[in-house]
């Protein structure tokens, strides 16, 4: 039975870290701070500036490709974004 308790604790534990890691809903990457743009998977504090940095410098991002214009975001990176991100007017389209 203690068995059995502890692994229901685990279960719970990892549940409950899965939910918390991730970002809540999509991130807007037009509108997003650094800050935010970090909690994103393969996202540190320099590529979140080069992000911002981007967005200012173009005018903000039209497609959620267009990310990979970004130094150091490429299709690896990109791919484990793709379903976490937003541009805003991209959603509503769908």
């Amino acid at each position: 039975a203690l068995g059995l308790a502890a692994m229901v604790f685990v279960l719970s534990l990892a549940a409950a870290f899965a939910q918390s890691a991730g970002p809540k809903g999509k991130v807007n990457i037009n509108t997003a701070s650094a800050a935010e743009l970090e909690k994103l998977p393969q996202i540190g504090s320099q590529i979140a500036r080069r992000i911002v940095d981007f967005r200012k410098e173009s005018g903000g991002f039209k497609r959620i490709e267009d990310l990979m214009k970004v130094k150091g975001i490429g299709e690896k990176t990109f791919d484990r974004l793709k379903d976490l991100i937003t541009v805003g007017s991209e959603a509503a389209s769908k």
